[in-house]
């Protein structure tokens, strides 16, 4: 050993450094110690909230199962560095413990900001930072919290905010600024950031700061007054007000620290004080004068400290600025800024499209030569991918044409194979589009696992996954190289090309269709958890036709349902189940909703009205599913089908019955709908809407498909909602009668079942489809392919064969075997076993008591076993 290298930090940044010295196999000859604060390795802050949800620390964890000893790296974590004596070559622990270092790198990363709020170490605030932070906020919230108010409307904030939401929290964001994310967004986007927010419940503040916490006489939080006079009450604070740099051992060693916090680098990631230590990542001030808080910044200045430090500095890639992008979903809202997001360049123009109904803003600023330098993407977000690889040059379609949606844009040239070789795929490890192709051509790579491999590409936040297997696919066609297309490793067909096979040459079951049109590798073997239920799907909407049974549960069908339609409910994160009784068009008699009521009542579920006018019960035991339905289906009930891939709900407004704006009867229509294709099995789940006027209370517009009355009868649109991001609907037809309305439905459902790819939502299949909108209308309307009377007749054939699952299924002796607690102890509950909430119906879960004496059972459907 000629040398020993210490990293004090083992964050996110800390273990990429660590990696990249051993991609330079420098621990094979140099003695590497890592110095950790937090009891555990480096872990998935980027990820923190999924703790939440239970998440555990471990699954967050960055580093690799025995990487650490592979390479014979030195830890010792839980005990923080108190001291470096820079003369001496030292650093001193917490402990007592003494290491010497020849190189010193620090990643020391940063911590929370807390405002000078009177009152903020009182009991109830919290700031938002590590797995502590997590359990503390949890515990509280636990504890009979009903009210928290987030500190901070930036990413954390917004994330700490999702996070209090999801513990049943009323939620307030307290933000300083005139709007939230105001680095990363402009005004535009930050108002359809804000009307998004508050749709999903969350109380925003903004332009006001905190003034003081209230406390009762325990020291408790009770609330925070406000500086424009007013006061939220509440029982928890997080305050999530941005981060600082850790600097503080560095200062005290004597090494430089910028006037805002930060060490100051050159380069090299090397201090300008002493050439023997380096600063990386939330730490450290970059020559630019920045302290990035972005972690793809970090891994940079990580690759580029190893490299000085492995072949000396001439040889290291110099560190002068990093790509700021990011791309992220807040809230269960998409938001993505790159480039000169707000517009500083001079000259600059930009381009805007907004569609304050959808939540969806799009800006992009264009230099006077055309180029792209920047935008900003709000509620849609599907095209960063490809945007901002293109910063710094002039796209090759008009910046208008690439913030129109899908729908309304016309079709351009704009895709992966546009991009030039130099362009940025993935930001977070800085992998150019010729990398990639390189990784293919000259490396051999023939699947994207493996160019990930071979990369690192699309191993970070994963924002460029799409943009990399469109990479992938084009380069091995330019090589002349067949593309997989198979649905999976058992099928190389596509879900289209098995749903003709199963129809053409009436196959009724799994394993004739594996066994004759498997791969031969795969035939005689089990299949997997990725053709098995597309399988049972394409069988089950095709069972009035090849003759096959239909129910889900009946014979091999059985085994290749997932968890939900293999008990015919919602699984839930807690491992109990959620049933949702058809309610066509939200028309119910009181009778239903007083056996609704009991039914919530006698077995203590949570109820919720959704957001399709349906009521959810939640919280119920598997061997608990028989005896609800029981009750529900002798009462008139039957499936919601809230578990398959199915039509969910036709939702409607109170049409011309009730309102004097009403035109068309919506309930009537909404009704007939439902009943018409309820049980109708798909690629994914399907949702309609019927509303009786051009006011849109029924919301039609976002969903599968959507109705819309008119003076002169109904218009239809197809392909809203779904997918990853939300989409109006497309006019298909309108002025449509009763009779032609229902005949296009027919025809748009039974020719998407047909050609959508497994688990493809109408909106993403009605843009992949090649002609778009105006191929599936001469499709469907005009009848361009002659198949309109086979999708009519296969439409009827599923209406005349619907069966209600569960009153079937609740009539069955044998299939009423799978629904118990412990699958080795059939028959009656265990009386030594109780099922207890957790807390109260906001968060159910399900805890088992038993006694010592208890044998150990399997727990059916839990998320542990």
């Amino acid at each position: 050993m000629t040398q020993t290298i210490v990293l004090i930090g083992h964050g996110m940044v800390g273990q990429r450094f660590l990696e990249e010295l051993a991609d330079r196999s420098v621990p094979d000859r140099a003695r590497v110690v890592v110095l950790g604060e937090e009891p555990r390795p480096a872990y998935d802050r980027v990820h923190l909230t999924s703790c939440f949800t239970g998440t555990t620390p471990d699954e967050l964890s960055m580093v690799p199962e025995g990487f650490l000893e592979r390479h014979g790296i030195e830890t010792h974590l839980g005990d923080p560095v108190t001291g470096v004596d820079r003369e001496a070559r030292t650093v001193t622990t917490a402990a007592g413990r003494v290491v010497r270092y020849d190189t010193l790198v620090l990643a020391t990363g940063s911590y929370p900001f807390v405002p000078p709020v009177p009152g903020r170490d009182a009991t109830g605030c919290f700031v938002y930072r590590t797995v502590e932070d997590v359990a503390a906020i949890t515990a509280h919230a636990g504890a009979g919290a009903r009210t928290g108010v987030v500190v901070g409307g930036g990413l954390l904030g917004l994330e700490a905010a999702g996070a209090l939401r999801g513990l049943g929290l009323a939620t307030h964001v307290v933000e300083f600024n005139s709007r939230l994310m105001a680095i990363q967004v402009d005004e535009g986007g930050g108002r359809a950031l804000r009307r998004a927010v508050e749709e999903l419940g969350v109380t925003v503040h903004t332009g006001v700061a905190g003034q003081e916490i209230t406390t009762d006489a325990s020291g408790a939080v009770t609330g925070m007054a406000l500086s424009d006079g007013t006061t939220v009450e509440a029982d928890l604070v997080v305050f999530s007000a941005g981060v600082r740099p850790r600097d503080a051992l560095a200062g005290s060693a004597g090494l430089a620290v910028g006037e805002r916090g930060g060490v100051v680098v050159d380069e090299r990631c090397r201090t300008v004080t002493d050439p023997a230590v380096y600063a990386i990542g939330e730490c450290a001030r970059t020559v630019d004068g920045m302290v990035y808080g972005l972690v793809a910044p970090g891994y940079e200045m990580a690759a580029t400290a190893a490299e000085a430090i492995a072949g000396g500095e001439e040889c290291a890639a110099a560190f002068h600025s990093a790509d700021t992008s990011t791309k992220l979903k807040l809230l269960g809202v998409d938001v993505a800024s790159f480039g000169d997001a707000h517009g500083t360049a001079d000259g600059c123009l930009d381009v805007v499209y907004s569609d304050a109904r959808a939540g969806v803003y799009k800006k992009l600023v264009v230099g006077g030569d055309g180029a792209l330098l920047g935008g900003v993407l709000v509620g849609d977000v599907e095209s960063y991918g490809l945007l901002r690889p293109m910063t710094g040059t002039v796209p090759p379609a008009p910046p208008e044409q690439l913030v129109l949606p899908a729908g309304l844009a016309p079709a351009t040239a704009l895709g992966p194979s546009a991009l030039p070789d130099e362009a940025v795929i993935c930001s977070c490890h800085n992998v150019s589009k010729g990398a990639i192709r390189s990784a293919v051509t000259d490396g051999g790579a023939t699947t994207v696992p493996e160019v990930k491999k071979c990369t690192k590409a699309g191993t970070g936040c994963g924002s460029c996954l799409r943009v990399l297997g469109q990479l992938v696919n084009d380069e091995l066609a330019a090589n002349g190289v067949a593309v997989d297309t198979g649905l999976c490793g058992c099928f190389a067909h596509t879900r289209q090309e098995l749903y003709e096979i199963v129809r053409s040459l009436r196959i009724t079951g799994y394993r004739e269709l594996l066994d004759r049109h498997g791969r031969p590798e795969a035939r005689g073997g089990e299949g997997c958890e990725i053709c098995k239920p597309t399988v049972a799907s394409i069988i089950a909407s095709l069972a009035p036709v090849v003759g096959a049974n239909g129910y889900v549960l009946d014979g091999e069908q059985a085994a290749l349902q997932d968890t939900n339609d293999h008990f015919l409910a919602n699984m839930q994160r807690n491992g109990s189940y959620s049933i949702v009784p058809r309610v066509p068009g939200g028309e119910i008699s009181p009778e239903k909703l007083i056996v609704i009521g009991e039914v919530a009542r006698d077995f203590g579920l949570y109820t919720k009205i959704t957001g399709a006018q349906r009521i959810d019960m939640f919280g119920a035991r598997v061997d608990q599913l028989p005896m609800i339905w029981a009750r529900l289906v002798e009462a008139g009930f039957e499936s919601g089908h809230a578990y398959g891939k199915a039509l969910r709900t036709v939702k409607s407004c109170v049409g011309s019955t009730w309102c004097r704006y009403g035109v068309q009867d919506s309930v009537r229509m909404a009704v007939d709908l439902e009943l018409r294709y309820r049980g109708l099995r798909s690629p994914h789940k399907l949702k309609s809407a019927v509303s009786g006027c051009a006011r849109e209370c029924a919301e039609a517009m976002g969903k599968d498909f959507g109705i819309i009355a008119t003076s002169s009868g109904w218009n239809l649109y197809v392909g809203g909602n779904g997918g990853a991001t939300p989409r109006h609907a497309d006019l298909l037809a309108q002025d449509l009668s009763d009779a032609e309305l229902v005949r296009l439905i027919d025809r748009f459902l039974m020719f998407y079942i047909r050609t959508a790819d497994r688990l493809e939502r109408t909106s993403t299949w009605l843009e992949r489809v090649e002609g778009g909108l105006d191929h599936v209308r001469d499709v469907v309307v005009h009848d361009s392919l002659g198949i309109c009377g086979e999708l009519e007749a296969m439409m009827a054939a599923h209406v005349a064969h619907y069966r209600d699952e569960w009153a079937e299924t609740i009539n069955d002796p044998e299939k009423l075997r799978r629904f118990v607690s412990f699958v080795n102890a059939p028959g009656a509950p265990d009386p030594t076993v109780a099922f207890v909430p957790e807390r109260d119906q906001h968060k159910p879960d399900l805890t088992l008591l038993a006694g010592p004496t208890l044998p150990i059972r399997t727990l059916e459907g839990s998320a542990s076993k």
